[in-house]
C-alpha cells in the first residue's frame, strides 16, 4: 500500500488551485468581454456553454486517456492550456477566436483534473479520504480566487492587460516539471494496471452510476442554491444585492471548510455512511433558509453550515468512484468530478424553466428535492463492490 505524501498533494493542491482560477474568473471577465466584442447575451451564453463542455463534460475522455498508461504530461501542460487560453481572451477581435481560447483553456482544465485525481490517489494512503480532500480542496481556493485575481488587474490595468493573470499558470508549469520525478507514479502502479485488465462487473458498473447521480443530485442543489439565492434576495424580497453576494460567498466558504473536514470524518465513519448522512441533513436544513430569512446572522450561518455539509462529500464520492473502478481511475474522476458536476448546468436551466413558470420562490423551495433524492440514491449504493475480471 502507498504511503501518505503529504507534499506530494499539496503540490498536486495548488496545480488544482491555479486551474480553477480560470475557470473561476470566466464569468467575471465574460461582461468585459462582451462589452469589448458587442455580444449578445446568446453569444455570450455560448461562451460559457463552450467552457462548460469542454473543461467539465469531457473530462472523462481525458480519464480514459490516462488510464491507458500513466500521462504525467497531461499535469503541466493541462495548467499551461488553461492559463494561457483564458489569459489572452482579451486579445482576439474575433468571436470565433475567443470561442478558440476558452476550448483551450477548458481542455487544459479537463486534462488537468483526471490526472490529478489519479496520481493523487496513489499518495493518499489508508486515508483515502483524507488525503484527497487536501487536492480538491485546492480546487476551493482557485475557484474563489479567480474573481480575486483577475477583476483587480482589469480595474486597475484595464482589460488588455488580462494576459498577465497567465503567471500563476506559468510558475506551476515549471514547478511540476522540476518536481516530475517526485510526483511521477512508480513503475509497478502501471504493472498492476497492466495484470488487472479487464471489463468492470456488472455491480461495479451499477455502483457507478449510482454514486455518479448522488453527485448530479448535490451539484444540482449547489449550483442552484448558488443560482437562486441572488434572484430570491434582489428579485422577490427586494433587498440588498451586496447582501445577497455575501450570503453566497458564506455558502463558498462552508463548501472550503467541508472540503477539509469532510474527508477525515468520512475516513472515520465510513464513506457511504458520510454521503448519507450529509445529504439528509442537506434535505433537513434546508427549509431553515425560508424560516431564517429575516434573520441575518442565523441565516448566514445557516447557508455556511448547508454549503459544508454539501461540498464536505466532493473528496469522499472521488474516492468511492476510484475504489469502485480501481482499475480505471482516470475514468471514475473524470465522470465524478467532470460530467456529474458538469450536469449541475442542466439542472440550473431546469430550474429556470420552473422560475418562468412558477416564479423564483418555487424554483428555490423546489431544490429541496435534490437532498432527498440524494439520500435515497446513496441508501441504494451497493459500496464496496468486489469487482470481478
Amino acid at each position: 500500500m502507498s504511503k501518505f505524501n503529504l507534499k506530494v498533494l499539496l503540490l498536486l493542491s495548488t496545480g488544482h488551485c491555479v486551474v480553477d482560477i480560470y475557470q473561476g474568473a470566466l464569468p467575471v471577465v465574460l461582461p468585459f468581454l462582451k462589452n469589448k466584442l458587442d455580444l449578445t447575451y446568446t453569444m455570450a451564453g455560448v461562451v460559457m456553454i463552450m467552457a462548460n463542455m469542454t473543461s467539465s463534460i469531457l473530462q472523462p475522455l481525458f480519464g480514459f486517456f490516462s488510464d491507458k498508461k500513466e500521462k504525467a504530461f497531461l499535469l503541466p501542460l493541462g495548467a499551461f492550456c488553461a492559463g494561457t487560453g483564458f489569459a489572452f481572451l482579451s486579445v482576439p477581435s474575433s468571436y470565433v477566436l475567443v470561442l478558440l481560447l476558452v476550448t483551450i483553456s477548458g481542455l487544459g482544465i479537463a486534462a488537468y483534473h483526471p490526472e490529478g485525481y489519479k496520481t493523487a490517489a496513489f499518495y493518499t494512503g489508508p486515508r483515502a479520504a483524507t488525503g484527497m480532500s487536501i487536492f480538491s480542496v485546492g480546487g476551493n481556493a482557485g475557484m474563489a480566487l479567480g474573481p480575486i485575481i483577475s477583476l483587480p488587474v482589469i480595474s486597475y490595468l484595464g482589460f488588455d492587460a488580462l494576459p498577465v493573470v497567465i503567471i500563476p499558470s506559468l510558475l506551476f508549469t515549471v514547478a511540476i516539471i522540476y518536481w516530475r520525478k517526485e510526483v511521477a507514479l512508480p513503475e509497478h502502479t502501471e504493472q498492476t494496471r497492466r495484470e488487472g485488465d479487464g471489463r468492470p462487473s456488472r455491480a461495479a458498473r451499477l455502483s457507478l452510476v449510482n454514486i455518479v447521480s448522488v453527485v448530479i443530485m448535490r451539484s444540482w442543489t449547489q449550483f442552484g442554491l448558488l443560482s437562486y439565492i441572488p434572484f430570491y434576495y434582489i428579485n422577490y424580497l427586494k433587498g440588498d444585492p451586496v447582501y445577497a453576494g455575501k450570503l453566497v460567498s458564506v455558502f463558498l466558504l462552508g463548501g472550503a471548510a467541508g472540503t477539509l473536514a469532510g474527508g477525515p470524518l468520512a475516513d472515520r465513519w465510513g464513506h457511504k455512511f458520510y454521503i448519507c448522512l450529509t445529504m439528509v441533513l442537506a434535505a433537513l436544513t434546508f427549509p431553515l433558509i425560508f424560516v431564517l430569512e429575516q434573520h441575518p446572522l442565523l441565516l448566514s450561518a445557516t447557508l455556511f453550515w448547508l454549503g459544508a455539509i454539501l461540498v464536505s462529500t466532493f473528496s469522499v464520492t472521488v474516492v468511492m468512484s476510484q475504489k469502485i473502478l480501481p482499475r480505471n481511475l482516470g475514468i471514475a474522476s473524470g465522470l465524478t468530478t467532470g460530467f456529474a458536476i458538469g450536469a449541475g448546468g442542466i439542472g440550473v436551466t431546469l430550474l429556470g424553466v420552473v422560475a418562468d413558470r412558477f416564479g423564483v420562490p418555487f424554483a428555490l423551495k423546489s431544490i429541496f428535492i435534490f437532498p432527498a433524492l440524494g439520500f435515497i440514491l446513496a441508501l441504494m449504493l451497493r459500496y464496496p463492490v468486489r469487482e470481478k475480471a
